[in-house]
């Protein structure tokens, strides 16, 4: 039954009964601890006003009258011998009132009793044992509690009020506290539903609005902090998805247009075979644009899914980098630009010889395809301590200092005037090669440093971690 209750509730009651047993256990203990030092001040009453009497009986053990003249207020003896017999009682005791039943009996150890009377007050007892002379006797000392019960009385009555109206208080206090403190989690949750309702129709960047941060200390504060960056990010996802999607499909849809447009051509009548050739070419450069951006695609999706699968051989890095220089040389020549590289160093290395060569062909690439004719690029190994840096420099157009937060994006492009995307003898990347760089030397633990200047040229540095 209470999993149906709201929060609120539950915590209200489980507040409530925790105070309610608490100021119960503590009603309780000073009861206890309370009538116990009424009795020990009884009791404490009851030797003080023996011990004269023992003394006069022991010092002068001939006279028989010393408790029969007895007649304090409030006060009242009896003496008995060792068999029970009452041999001496004070005038204002009432006969039958201690009687031999009533009188506990233990040896030679004092014992302190409270009697019950019916229809009289209670008595509180103090039974003292004494030797007179050669006998052993018992003074019995009594005096009425009206005064402690009337105490204690008065106690319970106090407890009776207040433990009720404490629980009120408590009940009141706790469904106060408890509201204003789950207010803030109210708000998040209104925060949320109303984000879940307007993602699928408004933008996310829109409508998100941070949730307030009243005191950075409170646990409810922390939370909606984490709220904040978990909002943020969901936003910023949601987003990039949408762009990302925007741009796949315009990246796709440009090749697959042209595909459909050439075989339309070629099938709507017989062609030379010098124009079949000519379509040919433009539809295998349109496949390769395609298989780039499909095969970008998964290792992008590996990548983010953390399941990218790296390899784990020995190799030389230095190999490896001139292995991609080679490749390269021929697109080089094409524009008489030459690929300089200092690689005298042998940096053995353990990794992904195939990623590797793929992150250095999408920096040479770049290099060659954003630089003009006639200009050089720099190819630098450098091996430091625990870390391997690679830096690839070019005499190209440069990126503009806004567009440097954004290079590494899916589909992103800087518009440069006078730059054509395709050229003669380059492959079209489909706007992936730095997304997919980026995220292959982020999985194998690295990170790109990326410096720029318009109309200079940019150098490119990956840093790797080598494992010893």
């Amino acid at each position: 039954m209470m999993r149906a209750w709201s929060l609120r509730r539950r915590m209200m009651l489980m507040f409530c009964a925790v105070v309610g047993v608490l100021l119960t256990g503590c009603f309780a203990g000073l009861y206890i601890l309370l009538s116990r030092e009424v009795h020990t001040q009884l009791d404490r009453q009851l030797l003080e006003a023996a011990r004269p009497v023992i003394s006069d009986l022991v010092t002068d053990p001939a006279d028989e009258d010393d408790v029969n003249q007895l007649n304090l207020p409030g006060e009242y003896f009896e003496l008995v011998d060792s068999s029970g017999n009452i041999l001496q009682r004070s005038k204002n005791l009432p006969a039958g009132v201690l009687d031999r039943g009533a009188i506990p009996w233990a040896g030679s150890r004092t014992v302190f009793w409270t009697l019950d009377q019916r229809g009289r007050d209670r008595l509180r007892l103090a039974v003292i044992p004494f030797r007179r002379g050669n006998q052993q006797e018992l003074l019995v000392v009594a005096t009425p509690t009206l005064t402690a019960d009337r105490t204690l009385g008065t106690f319970r009555g106090i407890a009776l009020v207040l433990l009720p109206l404490s629980l009120l208080v408590t009940a009141l206090v706790s469904t106060w506290y408890v509201g204003k403190s789950l207010t803030p989690i109210a708000t998040f949750t209104r925060h949320a539903e109303r984000m879940t309702e307007q993602a699928a129709n408004s933008n996310p960047q829109e409508l998100w609005q941070p949730l307030p941060v009243t005191t950075p200390r409170d646990e409810l504060s922390r939370l909606a902090e984490t709220f904040n960056r978990l909002f943020d990010r969901v936003a910023s996802s949601l987003g990039q998805l949408r762009q990302f999607v925007s741009d796949a499909s315009h990246e796709l849809r440009t090749p697959l247009s042209v595909l459909r447009g050439e075989t339309e051509l070629l099938l709507a009548e017989p062609r030379e075979p010098k124009q079949y050739h000519e379509a040919l070419r433009v539809m295998d450069n349109e496949l390769k644009k395609l298989g780039r951006i499909v095969e970008g695609l998964f290792t992008l999706s590996m990548a983010d899914a953390g399941q990218l699968r790296l390899a784990s051989d020995p190799l030389y890095i230095n190999e490896v980098l001139e292995a991609a220089c080679v490749l390269l040389t021929p697109l080089a020549q094409t524009k008489q630009i030459a690929i300089e590289r200092e690689l005298n160093q042998d940096c053995p290395y353990l990794g992904d010889e195939v990623f590797l060569r793929q992150i250095f062909v999408i920096f040479l690439e770049n290099a060659i395809k954003y630089s003009p004719q006639n200009t050089s690029i720099k190819v630098q190994l450098e091996a430091t301590g625990r870390m391997v840096s690679i830096h690839f420099g070019d005499q190209g157009i440069g990126i503009p200092p806004e567009h440097h937060a954004h290079i590494f994006e899916r589909f992103y492009r800087v518009e440069q005037p006078g730059y054509s995307e395709a050229k003669p003898g380059e492959t079209p990347s489909g706007g992936l090669g730095l997304a997919i760089a980026h995220a292959i030397v982020r999985a194998m633990g690295g990170s790109i440093d990326c410096v720029s200047e318009l109309g200079a040229g940019s150098v490119f540095t990956v840093h790797l971690p080598l494992h010893q």
